[in-house]
């Protein structure tokens, strides 16, 4: 039998525990899948952003409170969490803007060939990873 005329698999009832585990899913469906989880977590976390912000700008004081929060913590929050958190809202914004940049440069060059796709998500996740410990590192004082 030659490869050509072998039958693909045929799923009609999708067990959700045997066979979404076995599927790989391409860079390009993992990029995709990150650019939304990671403008969700955005989403979502949009008043820590906005009190580290506030707390950040409105006086020596609150500047004192916002040092603070990273090294004791924010009440019964540790601050290696604070630290955590901070470091998922770094990558969510760093992976987020490159995936839109990739995206908006598809849309505008019109390379919507699975060869780019590929490349271009795997560039992504390289990216926003490599940025996200680089940055990491400065976060937890390893630099």
């Amino acid at each position: 039998m030659t490869e050509l005329s072998k039958k693909r698999p045929e799923f009609r009832n999708i067990n959700a525990f045997r066979d979404l585990t076995t599927y790989r899913l391409p860079a390009a469906g993992w990029v995709s899948i990150l650019h939304r989880i990671s403008g969700a977590m955005m989403f979502l976390l949009m008043p820590f952003i906005i009190w580290m912000f506030d707390t950040s700008l409105s006086s020596e004081i609150s500047f004192g409170v916002f040092t603070a929060a990273f090294t004791s913590g924010l009440g019964f929050v540790p601050g290696w969490f604070v630290k955590l958190v901070v470091l998922g809202l770094i990558w969510a914004y760093l992976h987020h803007f490159i995936a839109g940049v990739r995206h908006l440069y598809m849309d505008a060059t019109h390379s919507v060939t699975k060869e780019f796709g590929k490349s271009s998500a795997t560039v992504t996740l390289v990216l926003s990873i490599g940025l996200t410990i680089v940055l990491g590192a400065k976060l937890f004082g390893l630099y």
